[in-house]
């Protein structure tokens, strides 16, 4: 049997916070030069496209390649690239169109995308190939295996990340790698469950010393919607990943991506996990 390639690109490490060298949530599998993409933060075709020039060929030019998408939660900073990667790699020549699966309100999303931009549509679709692969197939999702193909098997799972009500994470499983992704979250034991036996376990985190910097209210958002390093390692030490990637990294005590906050984030991980973990930054790839 041939060997399976399968890597990891990390195209958007960031978060809500505007930061030029982190483009919004988006992460995505390449299996065989198949890519998969997790999320659509801003800035998610711009970057595909550094990524491509940087040698990940999978991605084709502008992105036209990319047709399976996955989308954790519905809040804005993993989503706002979502009608540029329905447009952008279609005007750019895209052949057929996106299938997408993600939670409900999605379809919703997607439907009111279009009609924001049907006078564009039109307008295009008079002279581009393939006039109709602009067009989103939606798949609202429920826990439980909800894609297959020859590369790979994706199962989602719930999270726990308050007033988004239907949040998700996914665990990719191909040939020779699984890949779990935690989306948003708080610690859940369904991520725990699902994440047993992973090779590589992309994780969200906020540091505690920057934590103690900002507001009460803040402070509270932060213990109640996602994850501290604390609480990571101790997801890390019952999962053992072969690797454990952070990003998403809340440093809300200082300006986003101060090498600081994340030399402050790494060192209160490692005083509780020894194994193999690094902070996920734009266009790296493992």
């Amino acid at each position: 049997m041939t060997a399976v390639a399968t890597t990891v690109v990390m195209l958007g490490t960031g978060t809500p916070y505007p930061d030029p060298n982190r483009s919004g949530p988006a992460t995505a599998v390449v299996v065989d030069e198949t890519p998969y993409l997790i999320d659509f933060g801003p800035g998610v075709v711009r970057r595909v496209m550094a990524a491509y020039r940087n040698g990940v060929s999978a991605f084709g030019r502008c992105a036209i390649n990319i047709k399976t998408v996955f989308l954790t939660h519905l809040h804005s900073d993993h989503t706002l690239g979502y009608p540029d990667l329905i447009f952008t790699p279609w005007i750019m020549g895209r052949a057929e169109p996106l299938a997408a699966y993600g939670p409900p309100g999605l379809k919703s999303m997607t439907d009111n995308i279009m009609q924001a931009w049907q006078i564009d549509i039109d307008a295009r679709a008079k002279r581009l190939p393939n006039p109709a692969a602009y067009r989103v197939d939606v798949h609202e999702i429920a826990p439980g295996i909800i894609y297959r193909d020859r590369n790979v098997t994706v199962t989602a799972f719930p999270v726990n990340h308050p007033e988004m009500t239907d949040s998700f994470g996914f665990r990719f499983e191909t040939q020779n790698r699984t890949i779990v992704l935690s989306g948003d979250t708080t610690p859940t034991p369904t991520l725990i469950d699902r994440s047993h036996g992973c090779d590589v376990l992309i994780h969200e985190a906020y540091s505690l010393a920057s934590c103690e910097k900002i507001t009460p209210a803040w402070r509270e958002f932060r213990r109640t919607h996602h994850t501290s390093s604390r609480e990571l390692a101790a997801i890390a030490e019952q999962v053992k990943p072969s690797l454990l990637i952070l990003y998403h990294r809340s440093n809300a005590g200082g300006e986003e991506g101060d090498l600081r906050d994340e030399a402050e984030l790494i060192k209160e991980i490692r005083q509780y996990y020894k194994g193999n973990v690094v902070i996920g930054r734009d266009l790296d790839v493992f």
